[in-house]
């Protein structure tokens, strides 16, 4: 029997996906990253949405700035204005060192202009429950092509149950390390379009099964080209990698990706 999420397909099946944009040739999380990754010839970015202190939702994975940015502390303990006096590609240099953390809305600028597609994952970090969700999904109803070319996630499934309820439209995927006994029924309850799951726990088993009840199966963070072959040509839908070219650069991956 196959689940039926009732989302529409994605109109592209972006199956190599930057992680955290370019992120090996610019800051990750950042717009620089995104554009980067556009111009490697993706069509898709993976990226963070966590929430400062004033709820403004700003792209970024960490609880803290400490490791990334020129600033230390709490992403909590900061407004909208401080993103002016913080430094996103401090650890680049050169061109990135003025480099800010983004805020949601200009990364969904950027995609909109561009043309492309995102996994947008949800990072409640210490949040109350559905908070982030209600300030995300605000911001993709200002987005009339929101439903089409972005799948949100999250390890915080509660989050994603809320966020479900609040835009039904939009195409959500559980995310663990390596599913637990319960994954499918979970996703099901969530009316999940997608199984997003850590390239070192999908085994040909769990990918045929998600496959079989109508999964998208997307795994991360993989950069080595041949540790996934085994799975690339028996249902899996992407791959999340912080090295694109590498991939793209490969005529048997290329030639993949290529596949509608």
């Amino acid at each position: 029997m196959t689940i039926v999420t009732g989302y529409p397909n994605l109109a592209d099946t972006g199956r190599i996906i930057a992680h955290r944009g370019a992120s090996l040739v610019a800051p990750e999380n950042t717009l620089a990253a995104f554009r980067a990754a556009r111009e490697q010839g993706l069509n898709w970015i993976e990226f963070d949405v966590s929430l400062l202190g004033d709820g403004t939702p700003v792209i970024h994975h960490d609880e803290t700035v400490d490791r990334c940015t020129s600033a230390t502390g709490s992403l909590a303990d900061l407004a909208a204005p401080d993103l002016a006096t913080v430094s996103a590609g401090v650890l680049h240099g050169g061109a990135f060192a003025t480099e800010p953390i983004p805020t949601l809305d200009a990364t969904l600028d950027l995609l909109e202009n561009a043309g492309m597609y995102s996994n947008l994952e949800m990072k409640a970090h210490d949040q109350p429950r559905g908070r982030l969700a209600g300030i995300v999904s605000e911001a993709l109803k200002t987005r009339d092509w929101a439903a089409k070319r972005i799948i949100v996630s999250s390890f915080n499934h509660d989050e994603l149950g809320e966020f479900r309820e609040l835009m039904p439209e939009v195409p959500v995927a559980g995310l663990w390390i390596g599913p637990d006994e319960g994954w499918r029924a979970r996703l099901a309850e969530l009316r999940a379009a997608a199984l997003h799951v850590k390239y070192t726990h999908l085994s040909q088993s769990l990918l045929q099964e998600a496959t079989s009840f109508g999964f998208d199966v997307r795994v991360y963070t993989v950069n080595d080209i041949g540790v996934m072959k085994p799975f690339r040509d028996i249902g899996l839908t992407s791959i999340i990698t912080d090295d694109p070219p590498s991939f793209l650069e490969d005529p048997d991956w290329a030639a993949w990706a290529a596949r509608s």
